[in-house]
């Protein structure tokens, strides 16, 4: 059986390329790629409240309808990585990439983490005044008590410190999720790689702060009695943000530029060049002599096309 993947060493250097990409975006067309994520992943929080909304199960089995909430969730990531939208979280590793291998320079980085950011903010909230809102998707109870519940649990139940720590373990696991959908070639396992990371932070309740743009915005929105707009700020954006900046930018970023492309001076086999390689072996001796065996290798600078992974949609 052939396993036609990329490599680790050939998902970073793709990584590097996307951040660089990235980067030096137009800032209209960041913007509005981040206002269409910030949209896409309100949609799957929404659909997480509403699997949720179980009353009994909240009260006799609240860690299998969290799994259970947490196994739809991931659609939203899915939608945003496969249509190349931007995610703020996402950016933190792509950037931080493309920056430490010299590609992108720090003001453009910190430039696209604000636009994104930005763009995300907007999406989430046009979609819970707009589309939740005045749509009355949560009016009705149980629906709207689970979204003031987990609001009020995500804001007022943790300390500031709690929150910051959830946020590093969230943003490690969303940019693995990023890391497995760069690797694998095809869709289905694209979405595979991208899925289980994914179910894996919001299995735990860890702390995204797009997610919490829709969260807590939509409990405040449904008249949470406990949580205002300064302690969402305070709670619900500062800790999160910067846990998800050290997870996606250290924990992840950092650690596989450090592990994989740091002093890398060859990559080793395409996916496509390791079918085509193992496909040699099967030659007959008599003809093995005659045929020319494909480069197996190519230098870490020139990794072929430049747009070719982004022609192929594994950026996120």
């Amino acid at each position: 059986m052939i396993f036609d993947a990329f490599s680790p060493h050939e998902v970073i250097e793709a990584i590097s390329k996307s951040g660089a990409y990235k980067g030096n975006m137009r800032l209209d067309k960041v913007l509005f790629s981040a206002v269409s994520a910030g949209c896409l992943l309100a949609f799957a929080c929404g659909t997480t409240l509403s699997t949720t909304a179980a009353p009994w199960f909240q009260d006799n089995a609240p860690g299998l309808i969290r799994t259970i909430g947490a196994l739809v969730f991931p659609y939203g990531l899915c939608m945003i990585l496969l249509t190349s939208a931007d995610l703020c979280t996402g950016s933190f590793m792509f950037t931080t990439v493309a920056v430490l291998h010299r590609r992108l320079p720090w003001s453009k980085m910190l430039i696209h983490w604000a636009v994104t950011f930005i763009g995300n903010f907007a999406g989430s909230l046009f979609v819970v005044a707009i589309i939740f809102g005045y749509g009355n998707v949560f009016s009705a109870d149980p629906f709207r008590s689970i979204a003031i519940s987990f609001a009020t649990k995500k804001q007022v139940t943790p300390d500031f410190h709690m929150i910051l720590l959830r946020g590093i373990g969230c943003n490690w696991l969303v940019c693995l999720a990023c890391f497995f959908g760069i690797q694998g070639r095809d869709l289905a396992s694209k979405v595979i790689g991208i899925w289980l990371p994914t179910f894996a932070f919001v299995s735990l309740g860890f702390d995204h702060v797009v997610a919490n743009m829709t969260f807590i915005p939509l409990g405040i929105w449904l008249g949470a009695p406990q949580i205002t707009i300064g302690l969402y700020i305070w709670k619900g954006i500062i800790p999160t943000l910067v846990g998800n900046i050290i997870g996606g930018g250290i924990f992840c970023g950092t650690y596989y530029w450090y592990m994989l492309l740091l002093d890398l001076n060859t990559l080793p086999l395409h996916g496509k060049d390791r079918a085509r390689s193992s496909s040699l072996k099967s030659v007959s001796c008599s003809d093995r002599d005659s045929t020319k065996r494909p480069d197996i290798e190519s230098p870490a600078g020139s990794f072929g096309d430049p747009n070719r992974h982004i022609n192929e949609g594994i950026l996120e």
